[in-house]
């Protein structure tokens, strides 16, 4: 780590529930999402990002707009997404709102872009999933070339081409920050490397040191294409509580229904309590009380060279308060503690 490590929350806006055990409405998400990300800001953290999904159990379907008013409540945290699913959008529109979030933060607007994992957003908006890897990869290149901020001119077959058009508006200082993020593809980390972009890693499950040849392919290919070295982060979810016990008791019937939602979508087996205590124990679940948190933390960064870490802190129905006192416990506790392992 060429610096201190950046640490961060990501959230989906998963739907919680209330005090009565029924899901709370979508705009009462929204607005506990907001109230996460100023808390974020005050304890100290270095980003929030908020991800992009179409389907009943995540109220996010446009992030730069919950992103844009997090920006006008806070001072310093950055604001991103986690992630954009350039795939099914317009990259061109893509870069106007994040310019746009940019402009309205001062210049602490960061996107994350990916493939998405869910892929709602394709029958949504009219897209053949079969041209799943062909819609990234144009529209990557054209996102590359908007971002350039000079006149674009691009073709490819899934719009039509651009001619020496200007996009506006323009970032105000440097470049938009950009990420590509990665579930395990070493095609992925490779693409990344090529267009000098951030890489964030997501890890959702097993060791996270088992990530390290990607790491290394990653800055292979980065010497192999004469880029500079930009950043890399983790992505894992996980719960902070004051002690190991409550963190892990809190964690997990949220945690598992939604392990086991999704799995039913994609053929998984239900999560056992075994394989819970697994992932707190050795796996890619950061769930614990601040000491055990801020240790995972730090040995990942070490295994990896990190230059950000980012706790997806939302679990399924796992109530907004709990919510609250989990950030507030990584920005107070875990992040100081962190950095102290790491200096």
């Amino acid at each position: 780590m060429a610096h201190q490590l950046e640490l961060g929350i990501d959230t989906f806006g998963d739907v919680t529930n209330g005090v009565d055990g029924s899901p709370v409405p979508y705009a009462q998400v929204l607005r506990n999402l907001v109230a996460q990300g100023v808390l974020a800001d005050r304890v100290g953290l270095d980003f929030i990002g908020v991800g992009e999904h179409h389907r009943k159990d995540f109220a996010v379907s446009a992030p730069e707009v919950v992103l844009a008013a997090i920006a006008a409540q806070t001072e310093r945290i950055h604001v991103g997404t986690a992630v954009t699913v350039l795939s099914s959008d317009d990259p061109i529109r893509v870069f106007q709102r994040f310019a746009t979030l940019d402009g309205i933060s001062s210049g602490r607007a960061e996107v994350i872009l990916g493939r998405g994992s869910f892929t709602e957003s394709f029958p949504l908006f009219g897209l053949d999933l079969a041209q799943y890897e062909k819609l990234f990869e144009e529209k990557l290149e054209l996102f590359a070339a908007v971002r350039e901020q000079q006149p674009v001119n691009w073709s490819g077959t899934v719009r039509t081409p651009v001619v020496d058009k200007s996009v506006y508006p323009t970032v105000e200082n440097g470049l938009l920050p950009t990420w590509i993020g990665v579930g395990g593809s070493p095609e992925s980390v490779v693409r990344t490397a090529r267009y000098g972009f951030n890489l964030m890693l997501a890890i959702i499950g097993g060791e996270p040191a088992r990530f390290a040849p990607y790491v290394d392919l990653f800055h292979r290919a980065l010497a192999q294409f004469g880029q500079p070295t930009p950043k890399i982060g983790v992505h894992s979810p996980g719960h902070i509580a004051e002690t190991d016990e409550q963190a892990r008791e809190e964690l997990w019937p949220h945690h598992s229904e939604m392990v086991g939602r999704i799995g039913k979508e994609r053929g998984w087996g239900p999560m056992t309590r075994e394989s819970f205590e697994q992932e707190a124990d050795t796996g890619s679940l950061y769930v614990g009380s601040p000491e055990t948190v801020a240790q995972k933390i730090a040995g990942t960064a070490r295994a990896l060279g990190l230059d950000r870490f980012d706790l997806k802190y939302s679990n399924g129905t796992l109530a907004h308060e709990k919510l609250l006192s989990s950030i507030e416990l990584y920005g107070t506790v875990v992040a100081p503690r962190v950095r102290e392992l790491l200096a």
